[in-house]
């Protein structure tokens, strides 16, 4: 395998974000008078937003439309991003290091494109990548392959030759099943390590470790 085109994710892979997202349902839930069930935050935990904003409506009978359910959420996390949110170490030197090899690189995030352009540029990437694919415009979450295919004819290189940068299980089974090579990062919110490294092609415990994509690279 030779990479050419890779697909990031952001919250968990490029960003230390996912404590944000820790509470943030219950905040917002709790912001509009509503007290949230101790399985929330497992039940939200591989949604996109949409179907998060389903889910309020469906199980707590949120009566605002979805379209009204994300502003809000994402009115709450914008700050967040906008001045806290920070690159994993090794992020912007991996970054480099693909563009100089030549690679293609897109992002396939579960947040919101404004949050996720303002944390990258604030970070200094984000002219790294080509196009940045959100589940809320491609219409799926990542428990279906759409937006890695969306992400992949962007890029127009191979399946075969196209790594997928994940840390979450649900996302990396999903692009392993529809074929797409994965780069496992290690994340502290996904506890299903064992699970992650079985599943993966290349296993990063830190974004540092270089020496794992070199034989992948072009020359």
């Amino acid at each position: 395998m030779k990479i050419r085109g890779a697909v990031f994710d952001v919250d968990g892979t490029l960003l230390n974000s996912l404590s944000v997202w820790d509470t943030i349902g219950e905040d917002y839930l709790r912001s509009l008078g509503h007290e949230p069930g101790e399985n929330l935050k497992e039940a939200l935990k591989n949604m996109s937003l949409y179907q998060a904003a389903c889910y309020y409506q469906r199980e707590y009978g949120v009566t605002l439309s979805t379209d009204e359910i994300m502003n809000g959420v994402n009115a709450m996390l914008e700050g967040f991003y906008r001045h806290e949110a920070s690159l994993k170490p090794g992020a912007g030197k991996l970054l480099e290091r693909l563009r100089e090899g030549g690679v293609k690189l897109c992002i396939a995030t579960a947040a919101d494109q404004y949050l996720v352009e303002a944390a990258l540029k604030r970070c200094g990437v984000l002219s790294c990548f080509g196009k940045i694919f959100t589940c809320n415009e491609v219409g799926h979450g990542k428990d279906e392959p759409h937006i890695f295919e969306a992400a992949l004819g962007f890029l127009g290189t191979e399946k075969s030759e196209t790594l997928v940068f994940e840390d979450a299980l649900y996302a990396i089974r999903t692009a392993k099943t529809a074929g797409f090579p994965v780069a496992a990062v290690r994340d502290s919110h996904e506890k299903a390590q064992e699970e992650v490294c079985a599943l993966a092609d290349i296993y990063m415990e830190e974004l540092t470790q270089l020496d794992k994509l070199w034989k992948y690279l072009p020359a």
